[in-house]
């Protein structure tokens, strides 16, 4: 499934489909005449070009344009079939979506000047020179369109996740704030009374003198009020701890993915983990995402599927990062599957903003598994 979610595969099919469609045009239409039976040449090297579209669209753009003028210099042909327009409009088009526009208006030009000179040269009129670029315009401008939606997504995805950054650090200070209020009334207000009961109880027992039980009574409650006092220190000083001169949160991060491992080790989940001992550097809305999703697969299997075994991999590409938990058989694992939830969902949500895919379903042993892949951007 992630295999045909790449956009590749449109030049990829429409190469092949292109040139079989040329190569049918010259054998089927008189328009060809005599020339018809060489002049396929063209139509292979036109699908040729598409097909190359797929890794380098300008390169792909310019080798289906170059080949036009084969069939009318090289056999003496009437001019350029349908089949070739139609494959110039859209390898236009997918240029103007892959690549910048500077280049993409290169690779208009490209096919414009090769199209209405070639026609030119098989004797039709100066009409040629302005019908061409009129017919190519359209597809350049849905390839425009078509990336600027694009970037715009991704910048709708980038602001996602700063905002959720920015709710997670609110959070944080939030919960800082509480901590300091409770850990100063329980230094200001609690410990102070009970600090003032135990000298109390201290200046009883001394008027007690010569009643050796109540003193041991009064004694006794004495050093179980010291001992509170200590203890109330103490709490203070964890609810203090990481809100005084505490350095600022790391933002979550795949770099940081060995303390989410140990995270979920402590809560009982047997975790083993396969991923690279120095990940690349990713775009930080990407980076954010993958967290998040491991985050919400790990805490799936601890809430569905109970403390088992289970395997984190994680791997990097040039072109994505793919991420794959997988958990043995526990107690609902299968029920996962069939009922879906709202982890699920979160995680698609996720992804889509990535341009990315999640495939989850229960394995042929029982256990279930979670795929994802995150396309990394060709700039970055």
């Amino acid at each position: 499934m992630t295999r045909l979610r790449d956009v590749r595969l449109i030049p990829l099919v429409a190469g092949p489909l292109i040139g079989f469609l040329a190569v049918m045009e010259t054998r089927l239409d008189d328009f060809f005449g005599a020339s018809a039976t060489v002049t396929w040449i063209w139509g292979v090297l036109l699908g040729a070009g598409v097909v190359v579209a797929a890794w380098y669209p300008l390169a792909g753009t310019v080798i289906a344009a170059a080949c036009l003028p084969i069939p009318v210099v090289a056999f003496d042909a009437p001019g350029v079939g349908g089949a070739a327009m139609i494959g110039l409009i859209g390898v236009v088009a997918w240029v103007g979506w892959r690549e910048p526009p500077r280049r993409s208006a290169l690779a208009f030009c490209a096919a414009a000047v090769s199209f209405a000179s070639t026609s030119m040269a098989a004797g039709e009129s100066l009409w040629e020179l302005f019908f061409i670029p009129a017919i190519l315009l359209p597809g350049l401008g849905m390839g425009l369109l078509a990336r600027r939606s694009g970037e715009r997504a991704a910048k709708l995805a980038e602001l996602a996740a700063a905002l959720d950054a920015e709710r997670e650090a609110n959070a944080q200070a939030a919960v800082a704030q509480e901590r300091t209020r409770i850990a100063r009334e329980v230094h200001d207000a609690v410990a102070h009374s009970v600090s003032v009961m135990t000298l109390q109880l201290g200046g009883l027992r001394r008027l007690l003198d010569g009643r050796p039980a109540e003193q041991e009574i009064v004694a006794g409650l004495e050093r179980l009020g010291r001992q509170t006092v200590e203890e109330m220190r103490g709490l203070v000083g964890i609810l203090r701890e990481h809100v005084d001169g505490e350095r600022p949160v790391p933002a979550p991060s795949l770099a940081r993915v060995g303390e989410l491992i140990s995270d979920v080790r402590a809560a009982g989940l047997k975790v083993t983990l396969d991923s690279p001992a120095e990940p690349p550097r990713l775009p930080p809305v990407l980076d954010l995402t993958a967290y998040r999703v491991l985050q919400e697969a790990l805490t799936n299997v601890l809430r569905h599927a109970g403390e088992v075994p289970t395997e984190v991999t994680i791997g990097y590409t040039d072109q994505a990062l793919t991420l794959e938990v997988r958990n043995r058989p526990g107690r609902a694992a299968r029920q996962v599957a069939g009922r879906g939830g709202h982890g699920l969902v979160g995680m698609r949500e996720r992804l889509a903003m990535v341009q990315g895919s999640l495939h989850a379903a229960a394995e042929p042993d029982g256990g279930f598994a979670v795929r994802a892949r995150f396309p990394i951007p060709r700039t970055w």
